[in-house]
């Protein structure tokens, strides 16, 4: 899960796609979320191993979007998820709550019939965002992105079939909750990610972060489950290419 159309990553996909490469990082989940990316994204699937999810963040509910418009796009683009999607109450700039609501569901609700995974952003809502899966499971799909709460929300999130999708908080070495978690999760539920260019890493700012530091990510976490690095990555890799991968 990232943002190749974002920031520093901005016109320079191919290269970040190719840097990912040579770090082991075979495949990318790029990830739309406002209008504006729902057509910048789709041209970036004809990089070498990266797919598409187009959906609309919690950010930008207010914008002007439906069903129709989105499962046409889904359909003509090829893109293997409905995301990024989600609910956040915290960020004080994003859409009314109920309107974040009523957007989610649909949006939800179009991942199942078409039998695609969704890409999950929760920020303050997970008793919310937990009681709308609730009533889709367990028809639905799909991966928290970014997670760094603690094993017991982990735990209730992997219940409704929920992957979760560690990043660069469990390189850090104070984020107890993340490491936890990271500890918790079954293996067959359990994926790496970065969400370039948008969250830091241990010793790299958010802005300098790429798809390859995804290799980062996966080192921690085999240090935190006492596994070799090759082994995290088969485990991480083929599960998103269960979730994700037609």
């Amino acid at each position: 899960h990232c943002h190749l159309d974002m920031g520093a990553l901005s016109g320079r996909a191919a290269e970040a796609v190719a840097a990912a490469r040579e770090e082991g990082v075979e495949h990318v989940l790029a990830v739309a979320y406002d209008r504006a990316s729902l057509s910048t994204v789709p041209p970036l699937a004809g990089l070498p191993g990266v797919v598409i999810a187009l959906g609309q963040h919690p950010w930008v509910a207010h914008e002007e979007l439906g069903p129709d418009e989105l499962a046409a796009l889904i359909e003509d683009t090829g893109a293997v998820a409905v995301g990024e999607i989600g609910l956040d109450f915290r960020y004080d700039k994003a859409a009314p709550r109920e309107r974040q609501l009523a957007q989610l569901t649909w949006q939800l609700e179009m991942a199942v019939d078409l039998d695609l995974p969704v890409s999950l952003h929760v920020r303050g809502a997970f008793d919310e965002l937990l009681a709308v899966l609730a009533r889709f499971r367990p028809r639905l799909r799909g991966a928290v992105h970014a997670f760094s709460r603690g094993p017991a929300l982990a735990e209730r999130l992997v219940a409704m079939g929920m992957h979760i999708a560690f990043g660069g908080a469990v390189t850090l070495e104070n984020a107890r909750a993340a490491h936890q978690a990271a500890l918790a999760v079954p293996f067959d539920r359990l994926l790496v990610e970065t969400d370039a260019p948008a969250i830091a890493l241990a010793g790299c700012p958010a802005e300098d972060v790429g798809p390859r530091h995804a290799a980062q990510v996966g080192r921690a976490l085999a240090r935190l489950r006492g596994l070799a690095p090759d082994e995290l990555a088969r485990i991480s890799t083929d599960n998103a290419r269960r979730l994700f991968l037609p």
